[in-house]
């Protein structure tokens, strides 16, 4: 059997994972290995790790029965960022960043881009610059014994919202050169399984508030995951793409299934969500050999859930990692010099040597020359500068007490702001309307005129309207504008 799970961790570093077992973890290499531990698959997926390779660490990356593959963002850091983990039972024969083909080395890359003459360099450039894609292939073999490449894309598909309408065409672009890429593969005789947060709930069964999304069904990207995906149970030839929906082909009905919840809102308590993150596969493959597709959302630690799928198959490994293998990396493979070597011993070094020759030479040529006699009277520095006049230094001294009577006015003014600061007290929290609860107190993240002002609203999680134990709409500001 092949277990394969992806998980956007919204942060491969943070704490915040140690929730996944329940204990406090500050050692995000802990974490990690705790969470390949915990998952317990032959490939896992990482998406949104929000690191680049100058922050990366030794734990980090190369963990015992695993090898790791990371993409970052060329343009910001803490943002994006893809990582697979392979068990090394599970060692792919090639690897590759981006979909474009521009990010590869050529040794060992997957290959099979097929025809991207629509995008410009430029355009393709930027598709894979904020690290969202990453590529293993791997031989598998099925029960009867034979032989088959599986080329597994994971991927972090970006986000398109509202305030941002530009991103929508990025995001559709990105779209585009997935399939691409993907079909190409298929082409070439790979099966193929795209997995990871494809940033789109597909159906209305995929969100909880879909009936009150204006024009949900027309959403572009739910128009794109229409023609990527086949509908196993539709007679209809246009809605049989080349990918199935690995989970909606065993669970077709089942509602609730989201992976992904607002933490602000504390949506999770109430599973007030929506299904972002896929285990898509081609329909051969889906059909002779998924096993189960799964959720986990008992697995805590991120604002998504993991979503995996067992296959039928068993792996055959490369006897040797690809070169984008980080344990390849020069600060990560053991070649690295240790800071003794280059600390040179003087003596044994001829440049010192050299060094040492010329400056007792200068030295010896200094000791020749005429010395000034101690009793010349030569001019100090001193002497030298212009004295100054009475007025000069009236003016001075007043400038400097000036200067002095503004610093402890200064420093008066603010230890009465602190003193009225501590002995006013906190403002008292407001009570929210429905409930009339303590509220808590949020600040306003989205650009605009009110970005980083303090408001109050209902604490408790955000759920179904009708659901009395989700929060109310109260709202207040925390002071006026």
């Amino acid at each position: 059997m092949l277990r394969v799970v992806s998980w956007n961790v919204n942060g491969i570093r943070s704490p915040l994972q140690g929730v996944v077992y329940e204990e406090p973890s500050n050692c995000a290499a802990m974490a990690v290995g705790r969470i390949l531990e915990k998952l317990d698959a032959d490939i896992v997926c990482l998406q949104e790790t929000k690191v680049t390779r100058d922050v990366l660490t030794e734990p980090l990356v190369i963990t015992e029965g695993y090898n790791s593959y990371f993409s970052f963002s060329r343009n910001r850091s803490g943002y994006s960022g893809v990582a697979t983990f392979c068990k090394d039972s599970a060692t792919p024969v090639a690897a590759e960043e981006g979909l474009s083909g521009l990010l590869g080395t050529q040794n060992r890359d997957v290959g099979c881009y097929g025809n991207m003459d629509e995008f410009t360099q430029e355009e393709l450039r930027a598709l894979d610059s904020e690290g969202r894609a990453l590529l293993t292939q791997h031989r598998i073999r099925t029960w009867e014994g034979k032989e088959k490449t599986l080329t597994l894309i994971n991927v972090y598909c970006p986000h398109a919202g509202p305030e941002k309408p530009e991103r929508l065409a990025f995001k559709m672009r990105f779209y585009r050169l997935l399939q691409i890429r993907a079909e190409a593969l298929m082409a070439a005789g790979s099966h193929v399984i795209i997995l990871g947060d494809l940033n789109t709930a597909h159906r209305c069964i995929d969100h909880w508030d879909a009936a009150n999304v204006e024009c949900f069904e027309e959403d572009p990207g739910r128009k794109w995951m229409n023609s990527l995906l086949s509908n196993l149970g539709c007679q209809d030839v246009s809605h049989r793409g080349p990918f199935i929906d690995s989970y909606r082909c065993f669970q077709p009905n089942q509602e609730g299934a989201f992976t992904c919840w607002s933490v602000v809102s504390g949506a999770r308590h109430l599973n007030y969500g929506s299904r972002l993150d896929y285990v898509l596969g081609d329909r051969t493959l889906v059909i002779d050999t998924f096993q189960a597709s799964f959720l986990l959302p008992e697995v805590m630690g991120s604002d998504h859930c993991p979503v995996g799928a067992v296959l039928s198959v068993s792996s055959v490994s490369a006897k040797q990692c690809p070169p984008l293998c980080t344990r390849f990396f020069p600060e990560f493979a053991g070649t690295q010099l240790k800071i003794l070597h280059f600390l040179v011993h003087l003596e044994e070094d001829p440049v010192f040597k050299r060094s040492a020759l010329h400056l007792s030479h200068q030295t010896q040529l200094s000791s020749s020359r005429p010395q000034a006699s101690p009793d010349l009277d030569l001019p100090s520095l001193g002497t030298l500068v212009t004295p100054k006049t009475p007025e000069d230094e009236v003016m001075a001294k007043v400038v400097e007490e000036q200067a002095k009577a503004s610093e402890a006015k200064d420093e008066r003014d603010i230890q009465t702001s602190f003193w009225k600061s501590v002995l006013g007290g906190p403002l008292p929290i407001p009570l929210c309307g429905g409930h009339r609860e303590p509220c808590v107190m949020r600040t306003v993240k989205k650009p605009g005129p009110n970005l980083g002002r303090n408001f109050y609203m209902c604490a408790r999680p955000q759920g179904p309207p009708t659901d009395p134990f989700s929060r109310c709409n109260f709202f207040l500001w925390s002071r006026p504008n």
